[in-house]
């Protein structure tokens, strides 16, 4: 498959972010976007991108690494899984173009984070304010799956990115594996059993401005079409997200 030329999702809503963390999160994209480092990963990214689900044969797909994407001055970081074999790996932007991500957004406007409710595609209007999604493994895996060298090989790239945000004050947690891949970058331990709604101090000695991990039920559609999760669920947990990093109540 010829790549696409790479485009690199950060949105600057903040415009105070200091152009050397933009500049830094530009790279760090343009990184995950030429990583190979995975072959299965590799293979099934770019073999879902060649074959294509009939509903979108007209789309060409990312088929790359999957950067994050928000404000560079974001106080709540969002910790998905992985990209979406018709989702992200199909866009190119996180949680984008696939029913998860609309649970997800969604959410995020009602509370607050989001200026609409919709991620259909990289043009498409959407800005995060204070509010910024990743994920723990950058490429769409078989079976929604990712192998545990395949989350350590990507585990540098979450760790630049949690460092590059610096007013990060609050780790919301989508699904046991972003919980445990946040819980060990954040130092905590021992980690509690997850649990949706559950809230996590991180209680590390440098820590001073009272960080939290918030865990949540992953937006997938086995939990979402089953009521595992509720739209007022995944609410009460940015407005949870919200009050922990300080901001003002929506």
């Amino acid at each position: 498959m010829k790549p696409r030329s790479v485009t690199v999702v950060v949105n600057d809503a903040s415009e105070s972010a200091t152009l050397s963390v933009v500049d830094s999160l530009i790279a760090l994209a343009e990184a995950i976007t030429e990583c190979r480092r995975c072959e299965r990963l590799v293979e099934w990214r770019e073999k879902i991108a060649e074959e294509k689900r009939a509903a979108y044969a007209e789309d060409e797909y990312w088929g790359r690494g999957v950067p994050g994407f928000g404000d560079p001055e974001a106080k709540v970081v969002i910790v998905g899984l992985a990209p979406a074999a018709h989702g992200a790996n199909r866009t190119g932007r996180v949680f984008t173009g696939d029913r998860s991500g609309d649970f997800l957004f969604a959410s995020l406007h009602r509370t607050g984070f989001a200026n609409q409710p919709l991620a259909r595609h990289v043009d498409d209007g959407l800005a995060l304010h204070d509010a910024y999604v990743t994920a723990a493994v950058r490429c769409a895996p078989p079976a929604n799956k990712p192998t545990p060298e395949e989350r350590d090989n990507c585990r540098p790239y979450i760790e630049k990115e949690l460092a590059l945000l610096t007013e990060s004050k609050v780790f919301v947690a989508l699904g046991q594996f972003g919980y445990q891949v946040a819980s060990s970058i954040l130092g905590i331990r021992p980690r509690p059993k997850f649990g949706h709604g559950l809230v996590v101090p991180i209680e590390q000695q440098s820590d001073a401005i009272g960080r939290h991990v918030v865990c949540s039920f992953h937006p997938s559609q086995q939990n979402t079409f089953t009521g595992r999760l509720t739209e007022p669920m995944l609410d009460q947990v940015f407005i949870t997200a919200r009050e922990l990093a300080g901001m003002d109540p929506i």
